[in-house]
């Protein structure tokens, strides 16, 4: 489960209401991504507050964008959120979609290209495997709990960004904007293909997309996603809302997951699109 960090008027009670919830419920992990030029909670800050709040899922960032930070200073956050998690850390990575995000950090958007984020990555897993890194006395700390650091999932969409994800990350970070499934089924077997010929371990392969679940679920479906695509022209929006996300009934939802399951998801992350708890628990009962 996702927590609603793209929502607008969030405050801290909410959030920690949520995580609680979640860390309660029968999920696996509690997930959240970042943008910049948004209202969202910083994504690194957000990763201390859940290991406090939460004792049993996994923290899940889906995604993060290296090239939004310092790798060095990316590296030493996480890994602090790995120590304070008691290595509950797994790390989404990313592109990005929007180069107001990287205006928004100073960074020159040129930079939104995988060989970069595969370059910043390298780097990361350089300071968790406590190489010297830069000029100083002792390498960056902390060390993660995780030998080796947590585990790494890539926002790779495309045979081409597959294959180049296959030489270092660890699995897939997913999404389906339109309940594409054979579109998820072809990119978790690219992955397998591709994670084969590199002679690594199978890919953990996870997917994710927007959900509303009861009466009005479409209007709130496409409230926030009215919302959170504010970087694209409102006609392009309303063109694309009604392929967007599940909005359904509780059992339809639960047939969707299963036909996901079946495909090989090993996780599939919820995004909700409301800030009320009570679709935490509304979908843990469902799941129960």
């Amino acid at each position: 489960m996702t927590l609603p960090v793209m929502e607008p008027g969030l405050d801290g009670d909410l959030l920690e209401a949520w995580a609680r919830a979640i860390d309660a419920g029968p999920f696996s992990s509690l997930c959240f991504g970042e943008r910049m030029a948004f209202d969202n909670p910083d994504a690194l800050t957000l990763l201390g507050a859940c290991a406090a709040w939460t004792e049993r899922v996994r923290l899940v960032t889906t995604v993060i964008v290296p090239q939004l930070h310092d790798p060095v200073m990316l590296a030493k956050a996480l890994a602090t959120a790995d120590l304070l998690s008691k290595g509950r850390l797994s790390v989404g990575l990313g592109v990005g979609g929007r180069d107001e995000d990287y205006v928004a950090a100073g960074v020159d958007p040129a930079l939104r290209t995988l060989a970069e984020l595969a370059d910043r990555a390298a780097v990361m897993k350089r300071v968790w495997a406590g190489d010297r890194v830069v000029e100083a006395c002792l390498p960056v700390g902390p060390a993660p709990v995780q030998p080796g650091g947590p585990e790494l999932l890539v926002g790779a969409l495309g045979p081409r960004s597959i294959r180049r994800a296959a030489t270092w990350a660890d699995g897939l970070a997913g999404m389906t904007m339109d309940l594409d499934l054979a579109g998820v089924a072809a990119a978790f077997g690219q992955a397998r293909a591709a994670w084969s010929a590199e002679g690594r371990p199978p890919p953990r392969l996870t997917t994710s997309f927007w959900f509303a679940i009861g009466d009005g679920a479409r209007d709130q479906l496409d409230r926030h996603l009215r919302h959170y695509l504010n970087w694209l022209p409102s006609s392009i929006v309303e063109a694309m809302l009604p392929s967007c996300g599940f909005a359904g009934s509780g059992s339809e939802l639960l047939g969707l997951l299963k036909r996901l399951e079946d495909l090989g998801a090993d996780e599939v992350c919820l995004i909700p699109t409301d800030g009320d708890v009570g679709q935490v628990h509304r979908v843990a009962d469902l799941i129960a």
